[in-house]
């Protein structure tokens, strides 16, 4: 397996770069987030991208990627039944990882959608198997400028508060430090939570 990639880039094709790594040219098909970060680089310096190699019927292909948690994104997105590695690849190009995320915590199949390729069934496919697997921490961190993961909600019930304060129009972060203040102010259930959150806005 290849995991990592760090070399200089020879060519940047159509959402793909030819990366040498000790004399060797790899075709890495790029996210957004890789192929910009790797476009970005100055002539004669090393770049590093995060790889999955899948091995297929069709062939070998590398895929590529900005960091660790858009890797893992990636992952989550292709254990879905008829979500492909390209189409995967093409969801992370159109929207950038934290909005994708934020669209499967919300159900915004609409959002989803707007993916070349991605049809309303997949998204809604999507959504049902990988809305309980993301969690608020994970859309709202101190790469965003949010809250530091430890003070943020963690049960069932303080992510659908979140979701249910994101639309009503809030910002994750408002939404998350609204539930945070409601739950040390004493509320327990789903709509207490919500309740003293709106209060508190």
């Amino acid at each position: 397996m290849i995991g990592y990639l760090r070399g200089r880039v020879l060519s940047l094709l159509h959402e793909s770069v030819i990366l040498d790594v000790g004399g060797v040219g790899y075709e890495v098909t790029c996210s957004g987030a890789a192929f910009s970060k790797l476009s970005g680089l100055r002539a004669g310096e090393e770049g590093e991208i995060y790889t999955y190699l899948q091995v297929g019927e069709q062939g070998v292909a590398l895929f590529g990627f900005a960091d660790l948690k858009e890797k893992e994104l990636f992952l989550r997105l292709t254990s879905v039944q008829g979500v492909g590695a390209k189409l995967a690849i093409a969801a992370l190009s159109s929207l950038r990882p934290a909005d994708l995320t934020e669209a499967i915590y919300t159900a915004d199949v609409k959002r989803l959608t707007a993916v070349k390729g991605l049809g309303k069934k997949t998204a809604e496919r999507i959504v049902l198997e990988l809305h309980g697997k993301i969690s608020a921490d994970e859309i709202i961190g101190t790469a965003e400028g949010g809250m530091p993961a430890a003070s943020l909600p963690k049960s069932q019930e303080d992510d659908d508060a979140v979701a249910a304060l994101m639309n009503l129009g809030f910002t994750k972060q408002e939404s998350a430090r609204a539930v945070e203040r409601a739950k040390a102010g004493g509320a327990k259930t789903i709509e207490e939570i919500i309740g003293l959150a709106l209060r508190g806005m």
